[in-house]
């Protein structure tokens, strides 16, 4: 079966250790994996990676995906330059694509009014709230929430944020995902061949 792609956002001041998990076991799972960009030109992330992104923001469409994945960084904070992302995930949640959201992209939905209806966590409670959004009371104490084609997480959960991505999109069986999180998040050495035959079945 031909999947789409799925498009990863990245940006100066993206955190690339949020997302590594998630993509590198789409990959393996048998998606492409391609970066989105505000413009055509590199951008830098926290760790000083240098990324020639696949494609501008401004050329992407739900159609051509399978998911859209919002990484986090200073400049969902910092003012409006990464506005053009969330309405972008306005977009594929309004098309019925799927979203994943970690850390400060969370409070970048949040401005855009996407978490006002749907559960949801993200870095803190407080966090979210400061971005003066409506959906407080769906705040949810989680490693990762998914509700509505979205899925949210804070900084420190980029295994259990992967997690919920490869449930939303079915990238692996209950089996191979249980092995997996237990494998990569509880460091349970058993867990490696349970994964390995879940993968072989």
């Amino acid at each position: 079966m031909t999947r789409k792609p799925v498009h990863l956002a990245v940006h100066d001041s993206f955190a690339d250790w949020e997302t590594g998990h998630t993509t590198a076991h789409l990959a393996l799972a048998g998606y492409e994996v391609r970066t989105v960009a505000p413009t055509g030109a590199p951008v830098t992330s926290i760790g000083g990676l240098r990324v020639l992104p696949d494609l501008a923001l401004d050329a992407l469409r739900p159609e051509d995906s399978s998911l859209l994945i919002l990484t986090g960084g200073t400049l969902w904070d910092e003012g409006d330059a990464l506005a053009p992302f969330a309405r972008t995930a306005r977009a594929f949640l309004d098309a019925r694509v799927p979203v994943a959201a970690i850390c400060g992209a969370t409070a970048g939905l949040a401005r855009e009014g996407l978490l006002d209806d749907r559960a949801h966590t993200g870095a803190a409670s407080f966090h979210l709230a400061a971005t003066g959004y409506a959906g407080t009371q769906r705040y949810v104490e989680a490693d990762a929430v998914t509700d509505g084609g979205l899925v949210t997480a804070g900084p420190t959960e980029p295994v259990a944020f992967a997690r919920e991505v490869f449930r939303l999109l079915g990238a692996y069986d209950e089996r191979a995902i249980d092995a997996w999180y237990r494998l990569f998040h509880d460091s349970d050495a058993q867990a490696y061949a349970e994964f390995e035959k879940a993968l072989a079945r």
